[in-house]
């Protein structure tokens, strides 16, 4: 009897390779009609530039046996994210960094010199910071907060910093070098051809039966096992309450050339409707300009309704409550594993993703292997 995988993202993906590899099949199934899920990648098809259908995924890792794994199934490009931000009609670099410190108040400062005065800047009257507003206030004072991390945070959550967990915000990107790559993992890049491409080639398999536009409440087949991607309230049915989500909404324009010269800048004033632009043919500069047009998505975040994708997990008081409940039901499930950011209800960056997945299957080998001696 063969095991299901319930999503063909990077969590089932993996998966199911690695249960592949050890002798074991499964059916991989996607209610969607494509692979990779939020992850997925396309030719958009007047502009001929790859496009990240649902939002800019950059792939960043620290973890050297992921870093191996995507390399074994797909050629990975040198690729530095470098974000900007359009405060008050002016330019800026993130993550805050010396160069971002100095044009914003006008100054030269040295690193030393630029540390004592965002030090003279912060709120060291909040010890222990609770909230995101007090984190951001004790490390970087009112003035950046104001600039780069009030108004993004009100329009990307939907609700005041003050009521978001400090958590959010956990380690403050703040840097007194010039240093403006967005991430500090050792190991980052994109993928020559999408990462669509990536997941087809961990699912080509003679082990894996991939079914995609199939919903796991219509299978009628028995599994010996099921890993669980899916949305863990909608797996019971949403009797206790749903889970509360931002959903994002992409709107995209094409032009000619190179509309803003970056892949991704930031909108944080409030009087800007969106949080950011992201323009697509920047992801992939080894072929950037090889296209005479482009194409950008301006992206708006709002709450997430029953027929919208899920993306970010709220998390607040309500859900927490609420997500305590669903996975004490969870724990009490036989021969069904929750996995990924929907079954665990987390916001996991894609390297996390593929590293718990092999957890969860490593751990279930060694109880399958124990079963059958």
């Amino acid at each position: 009897m063969r095991v299901c995988v319930v999503g063909a993202g990077f969590s089932g993906a993996t998966i199911a390779r690695f249960l592949a590899e050890n002798g074991i099949a499964s059916l991989v199934i996607d209610e969607r009609n494509h692979l990779a899920g939020n992850c997925h990648t396309e030719r958009d098809v007047e502009t001929g530039v790859m496009v990240h259908k649902y939002g800019p995924h950059i792939f960043h890792t620290g973890i050297e046996r992921v870093w191996e794994f995507i390399n074994r199934h797909g050629v990975m490009m040198p690729y530095v994210n470098r974000v900007k931000a359009n405060v008050a009609n002016k330019v800026y670099s993130l993550p805050v960094n010396l160069h971002t410190i100095n044009q914003f108040f006008g100054e030269a400062f040295s690193p030393a010199e630029a540390r004592a005065f965002v030090e003279s800047k912060a709120r060291m009257d909040i010890e222990d910071p609770q909230t995101f507003e007090e984190q951001a206030l004790r490390f970087v004072g009112n003035d950046l907060y104001e600039a780069f991390f009030k108004g993004y945070t009100r329009k990307q959550w939907g609700c005041e910093p003050s009521e978001l967990p400090a958590s959010i915000l956990k380690r403050l990107p703040l840097r007194f070098n010039y240093d403006d790559n967005y991430f500090n993992h050792p190991y980052q890049g994109m993928p020559r051809d999408g990462y669509t491409a990536i997941v087809a080639s961990i699912l080509d398999h003679p082990g894996i039966e991939v079914r995609l536009g199939a919903r796991y409440e219509d299978l009628t087949e028995s599994f010996a096992h099921t890993f669980y991607s899916g949305p863990l309230d909608r797996f019971f049915n949403y009797d206790l309450g749903r889970l509360g989500y931002r959903t994002l909404d992409f709107v995209p324009e094409r032009a000619e050339g190179d509309y803003q010269g970056a892949a991704v800048i930031n909108y944080p004033d409030e009087s800007v409707p969106f949080t950011r632009i992201s323009e697509h043919k920047h992801f992939a500069p080894w072929e950037a300009a090889d296209f005479e047009k482009t194409i950008i998505f301006r992206e708006y975040s709002r709450l997430c309704g029953p027929d919208d994708i899920p993306y970010y997990p709220i998390r607040m008081v309500a859900e927490t409550k609420l997500l305590e409940q669903y996975e004490e039901r969870a724990a009490q499930e036989q021969g069904v594993t929750f996995v990924g950011r929907l079954g665990t209800y987390q916001y996991l960056d894609m390297d996390v993703t593929i590293d718990r997945a092999m957890d969860v299957v490593e751990a279930y080998l060694v109880a399958h292997s124990a079963v059958k001696a």
